[in-house]
């Protein structure tokens, strides 16, 4: 099944759908700030250096407080390249694939550049914000995979040894496809994450992370969206190892207290599936954001990308109202979170009404335009 086609599958009031877009975006990007300065540091060093509870708050990194990595610059790539899909769709020429890859290949430019080119109008107003300019420590396989204009696909994915979870962490935005049908959103979420990841365990769990979202997205609680993601999983090849960790994450929520050695026990060797389990136990868990979030950075495995994985969902369940406001407040970029989120949130409610064939919003198609 390609995932160029969706049919309607639910429609959250706007308000709530609303503030469960804003809550996903800056969820997961306080996740990755609240990581960022302990990210591959295991739990002893992380103790050794903020004390005895480990990381409580944000600290520096990359110069500053709240500062997020490439996991949060991509994932705001995700949805500019949604936001173009969509308009596109009227054309004819609706391959969202293409539009995510277009998007991520924006991003490669910002990790080369110094600066944006103003000239390049196609680019949109997205790849003109000079703070998404800063290399925050991309990995080689982001590096590789989007060296070049060839796009990754099922059939020819790129980096087929890579099965970390970069490509999971920043799915999220799938999941808010909530026209979308599941296996839609599952299907397009796999189909993205091989332009980069091309390991199995990497695709399918960015397929399972994005579905659990989306029915979080949906109202759904958090065993009901993991259990479909679960029944999506089924049929896939390849899907034994992602489905065996979030089943260990749902066992693990019924053994008691939580601890950083289960955190780890669950992330294991760090690969996509471990990774993700660890932020739905985390997101389990908690008994609000910062402890989720808080369990989820101190551990041994990697403290961002669990981090911004479990704020995605925590921030999809219970929306904006949720997160901590002084972390809100340090956070970076997050005028551009909240602008990029509100403008997702219109399109997918408003869509045809801005970019119909009469051109009803030219604004709207200079901030993403139809071409590149």
């Amino acid at each position: 099944m390609s995932a160029t086609a969706g049919a309607v599958w639910g429609r959250p009031e706007q308000q709530d759908f609303r503030s469960r877009v804003r809550g996903t975006l800056l969820g997961a990007a306080l996740g990755d700030a609240l990581g960022a300065p302990v990210d591959g540091v295991g739990v002893d060093g992380i103790r050794e250096a903020h004390g005895p509870e480990g990381v409580v708050d944000l600290a520096p990194a990359y110069g500053r407080r709240g500062a997020v990595t490439h996991l949060t610059q991509l994932t705001l790539f995700s949805v500019d390249g949604l936001i173009r899909a969509q308009v596109r769709r009227d054309t004819g020429a609706w391959h969202p694939p293409t539009d995510v890859h277009r998007a991520y290949l924006r991003w490669a430019a910002t990790q080369r550049d110094w600066g944006p080119d103003e000239r390049r109008k196609e680019d949109g107003w997205l790849a003109r914000e000079e703070w998404l300019y800063a290399r925050r420590d991309p990995t080689r396989a982001l590096l590789l995979g989007l060296g070049d204009e060839t796009m990754g696909t099922l059939e020819a994915p790129k980096n087929t040894d890579a099965a970390g979870p970069e490509a999971a962490a920043r799915s999220a935005p799938f999941g808010l496809l909530v026209g979308w049908e599941p296996q839609l959103v599952v299907q397009l979420a796999v189909e993205c994450a091989a332009q980069t990841h091309g390991h199995p365990t990497a695709c399918l769990a960015a397929g399972a992370y994005a579905v659990i979202v989306h029915g979080l997205a949906l109202g759904d609680g958090l065993d009901g969206a993991v259990q479909r993601a679960l029944g999506m999983l089924a049929a896939r090849p390849g899907q034994q190892p992602v489905s065996d960790a979030l089943q260990r994450a749902l066992g693990a929520v019924r053994q008691g207290l939580p601890s950083p050695a289960r955190v780890a026990e669950l992330v294991g060797e760090g690969t996509a599936g471990q990774v993700v389990s660890a932020a739905v136990y985390c997101a389990f868990v908690g008994d609000d954001v910062r402890q989720g979030l808080r369990l989820a950075v101190n551990q041994d495995g990697p403290s961002a990308a669990t981090a911004a994985l479990t704020g995605g969902l925590l921030g999809a369940l219970h929306g904006e109202t949720a997160l901590p406001p002084a972390w809100l407040a340090e956070l970076e970029g997050r005028p551009t979170i909240l602008e990029l989120a509100d403008d997702f949130a219109i399109e997918m409610t408003q869509g045809p009404a801005l970019h119909g064939p009469a051109g009803a919003a030219p604004g709207w198609l200079a901030r993403y335009p139809r071409g590149g």
